[in-house]
């Protein structure tokens, strides 16, 4: 039951806002989380846990086809989809009753419905005019952001955003997809490996464009065993849209039918009736929140997080913007996130996952730069495991032994990569890491390669 009266007030529950209200509650703030859909927001429901566990299946599928290689013989494997989907719903459900557990366990309440700031920070429940005021002494806006389409079409039936795809019931047999970032690639890679015929559009010169040149090229390369074709400086002219599928047009006379098309091309700002222009919230020139180093946005006691504020469009980053901004409000001290250095992970196969400064922007910037590279290959463990295809590249300042950078492609990078975070995070160089003792055989064996071949003696290699 919802009260009149709370010290927080968090709109939105997904990683960002969930997070930041079990937080205020540690800190002992009566605390109200209000959603217009499901708990766990955006992520648990329809982005990062249905595609994991839709990529799982990939991964799994591709284990049992290289089974041979073990001495395992798997005679006749095929792709059940109702399967496929049934595990997908089952890991959303669970997660999902985590979180709703973890508001009764800290004794938040969860009020249903939509949620809109006021002018005095305070938040009305319903309509943006009309609905049910609740007295808030802080307020953290937690919307997220929705898919934003290209070409004017519009989303539903064979045209998908990001969400649709990894919600579909069933297994295309052609699937397009444009833009080839993190997301794209992420269906891309699980898909093709299903056995769907996919084409892979992106506009600039390579997947992936955010990342080391290197590492994006070898990423490249690995996509495109799996059934996925990469077209590159794709200028799509048009898609025509029926009923039974798609076709689009690219280049100056290509076109193609799919059954479907995934646009991956961008995200904006989930601002949709917060009520910012009426409270007097203050917005850049594209629509994101203005907020300073502790996520304060220019309305006192009124917060903003995740894919609402500048910064990377991360779970994980919304939810230490979360805590950042509670623990600002009960008066503890905090300091800004570093964005350049918050860690990144595409769960392609091989996954890539990154930090810092790429080689390019680490020279553009004037640094001193040494680099240290090594084939995964160059330690036992992906051996062992079947997974030799990848490379470790440190970026480092020659001067000071700083690690401005970190990029992996591997089986185990989204895991491989905290290591790095850590150890710049810690104060320490490529020099202190070579020289750390690492267990043996762990794929992490070649994180100290890749640290002693930037500090000038790569043992294996």
């Amino acid at each position: 039951m919802a009260e009149t009266r709370y010290d927080c007030i968090v709109i939105g529950s997904g990683p960002g806002g969930y997070v930041a209200a079990i937080r205020a509650a540690q800190l002992g703030m009566k605390t109200a989380v209000v959603e217009k859909d499901k708990v766990g927001g955006r992520c648990l429901n329809y982005a990062c846990i249905p595609a994991k566990a839709v990529l799982r299946v990939a991964d799994v599928l591709s284990e049992v086809q290289h089974a041979g290689s073990f001495g395992i013989r798997v005679e006749g494997s095929t792709v059940d989809f109702a399967g496929v989907t049934k595990h997908r719903d089952k890991v959303i459900k669970t997660l999902t009753g985590g979180v709703g557990g973890l508001f009764k366990k800290n004794g938040i309440d969860l009020i249903d419905g939509h949620g809109s700031v006021t002018d005095d920070g305070n938040v009305k429940v319903g309509g943006q005019f009309d609905g049910t005021e609740i007295e808030a002494s802080t307020v953290i806006l937690a919307t997220g952001s929705v898919a934003r389409p290209v070409l004017d079409l519009t989303f539903g039936g064979r045209v998908l955003d990001t969400a649709g795809a990894w919600l579909l019931e069933e297994l295309p047999t052609r699937l397009a997809v444009i833009g080839a970032g993190a997301s794209g690639t992420e269906v891309a890679s699980a898909y093709g490996r299903l056995g769907t015929e996919v084409v892979l559009l992106e506009a600039l010169p390579r997947i992936l464009p955010l990342e080391d040149e290197e590492i994006a090229k070898a990423c490249s390369r690995e996509i495109g065993k799996q059934g996925v074709t990469i077209v590159t400086k794709a200028d799509v002219a048009s898609v025509e849209v029926r009923e039974d599928g798609v076709t689009i047009a690219w280049g100056s006379d290509h076109s193609e039918d799919f059954d479907y098309l995934c646009i991956a091309a961008g995200r904006g700002a989930d601002v949709e009736g917060l009520g910012l222009d009426e409270a007097g919230v203050d917005v850049t020139d594209r629509g994101l929140v203005k907020v300073d180093g502790r996520m304060r946005t220019s309305l006192a006691g009124v917060y903003a997080i995740g894919d609402l504020v500048p910064g990377p469009a991360l779970a994980h980053k919304a939810s230490d913007e979360g805590v950042i901004a509670v623990e600002d409000a009960a008066g503890m001290d905090t300091h800004p996130i570093e964005y350049d250095f918050v860690p990144g992970a595409t769960f392609c196969s091989p996954q890539v996952a990154s930090f810092g400064l790429t080689e390019k922007e680490a020279r553009d910037a004037g640094h001193d730069v040494v680099v240290g590279k090594v084939p995964l290959s160059s330690v036992g463990a992906p051996t062992v495991y079947g997974e030799r295809g990848g490379m470790i590249k440190i970026v480092g300042d020659r001067q000071y032994g700083e690690i401005l950078g970190g990029h992996i492609l591997a089986a185990k990078a989204s895991e491989l990569i905290a290591e790095l975070v850590t150890a710049r995070e810690l104060e320490g160089g490529f020099s202190e890491l070579a020289h750390q003792i690492h267990p043996h055989p762990t794929f992490s064996e070649a994180v100290q390669e890749a640290a002693r071949a930037t500090d000038g003696w790569l043992i294996h290699g």
